[in-house]
């Protein structure tokens, strides 16, 4: 009996110590196979740009749990690279696709900006169930090439838990995509709480002042949240109030039944 295949990726990029987290999370329950942007693509939601070296595929070796696993580094978004792992570069399809762990937090309505969602959406495209996990990290390190030290033990342990389960007993019904978001110094590591998504945004866009608008202008951003009207079963209420990780269940079709 063939033991499950998990694909890999992120948006941090190929060389993100949170992908390596994340792989040696999965490594011993199945098969493992890594695909990921070759450069930080933070941002790109389920983004597909034109660029002229899309599509080129780096390889190289990993040491995941002491054992060399090679790993693909797709010149593109992370959908792209999701797709290039579940068409090319997996051999078969994949049971499940972990895109993780992310440096910085996909909850609200931010989530649909999120390039780890992109490429978790995308696998489900090509019926592949699939777990996004983020990490609470400081905004200003979210962007980064320069990975800093973050203690992805916690989210590990979570993602362990579901990844685990998933391949037991396949995904909720009705839901395609576990969205786990785990605090940077959680109450109690290994907790989790079944969350919905906020409507907040949770980070957003700062007006800008006045500018000269024929030049190049980077939108400014920030973390805001409005405790008053917060959803208290919300993804961001669990993260940011309670210090507690939120899986949140979601699903590709975003209509809603309405009304005549």
């Amino acid at each position: 009996m063939k033991r499950p295949l998990i694909l890999i990726t992120n948006d941090d990029g190929i060389h993100s110590p949170g992908l390596r987290a994340a792989a040696e999370a999965a490594a011993d329950m199945a098969d493992i196979v890594i695909a990921a942007p070759h450069t930080q693509q933070t941002g790109m939601g389920r983004a597909f740009p034109d660029t002229e070296d899309m599509g080129v595929i780096e390889t190289e070796s990993m040491d995941i749990n002491g054992r060399m696993v090679q790993a693909y580094g797709v010149h593109g978004s992370p959908a792209l690279a999701a797709a290039h792992g579940i068409l090319e570069l997996a051999g078969r399809r994949p049971d499940l696709c972990v895109s993780g762990i992310n440096y910085g937090e996909n909850m609200g309505a931010v989530l649909t900006c999120s390039g780890t969602l992109g490429a978790a959406f995308e696998a489900v495209s090509h019926n592949v169930p699939a777990i996004a996990v983020s990490l609470e990290t400081d905004l200003k390190i979210q962007r980064s090439n320069d990975f800093q030290a973050a203690d992805f033990g916690p989210a590990a342990e979570v993602l362990r838990t579901w990844t685990a389960r998933v391949l037991e007993e396949g995904m909720p019904e009705n839901v395609d995509i576990l969205n786990i978001n785990v605090p940077a110094d959680p109450r109690s590591p290994g907790e989790y709480r079944i969350t919905t998504q906020s409507r907040q945004n949770y980070i957003e866009f700062i007006r800008p002042g006045k500018r000269e608008l024929d030049r190049p202008f980077s939108m400014k951003s920030r973390l805001y949240v409005d405790e008053e009207t917060l959803e208290r079963e919300s993804d961001i209420y669990a993260v940011y109030v309670d210090k507690v990780a939120s899986v949140t269940p979601l699903n590709i079709v975003m209509s809603v039944e309405m009304i005549p």
